[in-house]
């Protein structure tokens, strides 16, 4: 049994009498110790997918209208608030995109870490002290005694990521859930940051959610990739396959737009056009106002279902299925 199962979740939002169509009919899986990672251009539906599986869409104007979530067999979404309220944190846990914005600024940084202890474990305040400390020390936090008594705005950025990561496995989570955890981190930092993602991996046979924007990311630290538009996962496979032969044009326009440090004459390449309003989504596939190959008689009279060019390998594209 899978670790995550996500079957045809969908997630909507309502303002001012127009629906969002946030998240539509996603499916995927998370295996134990497995790092499973999701890109897409921004409002492609990324973040609003792990908030779901989190119970943590902000409710209005947003809400989950269908579908399933099953964390080692447990339906996330018929569960209680306060079902969720034990399981967050203890079995599931998120590192958010922006960490100085999630720290509590009137709590200390070990404050901070050991509330998920207290909560969780029973651990008494000596343990959770020590434990915390523990924690700081395994994130490579310089100086562990004397970050534990300071403050968010006392660090530095990447030091409050690394507090995150600490939080999020305080009480060794089974998934963990990182939104863009080396966004606006430097490069080394952010290497530091996805080795110490799977070192903890390693240690704890963790699954992990990756989101993030660099392809390079994925290609280093993911298992299989996720490829997301419009609220909808367009291709997904094994990392070799999706960054190697990607097959959905929008999944080709991606990995071209990425610079060649190599190539210093040749223009960069982009997707025209911008992403659908996800409140007025076109007939048809949604990426077909964009799509270099579209079919106008075929791909625009409606939405593609899923094919399987290679095994393993699954695309929404009219070029590899009825279409094709």
């Amino acid at each position: 049994m899978p670790l995550l199962e996500v079957e045809n979740l969908t997630t909507e939002f309502r303002s001012r009498g127009a629906v969002v169509h946030a998240v539509r009919g996603v499916s995927f899986h998370v295996e134990r110790g497995e790092t499973l990672g999701v890109v897409g251009e921004s409002g492609s539906g990324k973040s609003v997918t792990a908030l779901s599986i989190m119970g943590l869409v902000p409710s209005p104007p947003g809400r989950v209208t269908g579908g399933s979530v099953r964390l080692d067999g447990k339906d996330l979404l018929a569960a209680t608030p306060r079902e969720l309220q034990g399981i967050r944190g203890a079995r599931m846990a998120m590192v958010f995109q922006d960490p100085f914005t999630c720290l509590n600024p009137t709590m200390t940084l070990g404050a901070q870490i050991e509330e998920p202890i207290l909560l969780h474990t029973g651990a008494s305040r000596a343990e959770a002290r020590s434990q915390a400390l523990a924690l700081l020390q395994s994130v490579r936090i310089p100086s562990p005694h004397l970050r534990y008594r300071q403050y968010p705005h006392e660090i530095s950025g990447g030091q409050r990521q690394r507090v995150m990561i600490a939080m999020a496995f305080a009480c060794r989570s089974q998934l963990l859930i990182a939104d863009e955890p080396t966004t606006a981190l430097d490069v080394t930092v952010q290497a530091q940051i996805l080795a110490l993602m799977a070192e903890l991996r390693r240690e704890t046979n963790t699954g992990i959610l990756l989101i993030t924007h660099d392809m390079g990311v994925v290609a280093e630290s993911c298992d299989r990739v996720l490829v997301m538009y419009a609220g909808r996962i367009v291709e997904s496979g094994s990392v070799s396959q999706v960054l190697g032969a990607p097959k959905h044009p929008y999944t080709q326009g991606l990995l071209a737009a990425i610079p060649d440090v190599a190539e210093t004459r040749r223009r960069l390449a982009s997707i025209p056009g911008q992403p659908p309003d996800l409140a007025a989504l076109p007939p048809g596939c949604p990426f077909a106002p964009r799509c270099p190959s579209v079919m106008p008689q075929i791909c625009t009279a409606r939405e593609p279902g899923p094919a399987e060019p290679l095994p393993g390998q699954h695309v929404r594209c009219y070029l590899y299925g009825e279409g094709a």
